[in-house]
């Protein structure tokens, strides 16, 4: 039982570590998005903004890290590396700006359950961009 566990866990650590992290960095956007909405009376779309900026800035280092163990050779592909993901996460951003705006403003929806739907959206395609820039080989 231990051995096939071990096993699964070996075969899947990619998935799984991208869980743990994509939790935690869902929960950085979802806590950024709660404080800044519910306490300044910013409009919505900029705190979410801010919640993905911070967000995004965290899934960097973690996925990089810890996700992918993607080891860059110099800093330039490292620079390239980060403007990948960046470009990639600039994408799901508009996606998560589509979602808000059509659940909220056209909707109706309630903040946070729209949130909780748009992440779920946002989660799987990151997690396809995130590979795809992390298991790049760089040029050197």
């Amino acid at each position: 039982m231990i051995k096939t566990t071990q096993t699964l866990i070996h075969k899947y650590r990619e998935q799984l570590m991208y869980l743990v992290f994509g939790v935690l960095t869902t929960l950085v956007n979802m806590v950024v998005f709660f404080v800044l909405d519910r306490y300044t009376g910013w409009y919505y779309l900029l705190s979410n903004t801010i919640a993905w900026f911070l967000s995004v800035l965290f899934a960097f280092f973690t996925n990089k890290t810890w996700v992918f163990q993607s080891k860059y050779t110099n800093f330039t592909a490292f620079i390239r590396e980060m403007g990948g993901f960046f470009f990639f996460r600039g994408i799901s951003y508009l996606m998560d700006t589509a979602i808000m705006f059509v659940g909220i403003s056209l909707l109706a929806g309630p903040n946070m359950v729209v949130k909780i739907i748009d992440q779920v959206v946002v989660i799987l395609a990151n997690y396809i961009f995130s590979k795809w820039i992390f298991n790049q080989k760089s040029g050197d």
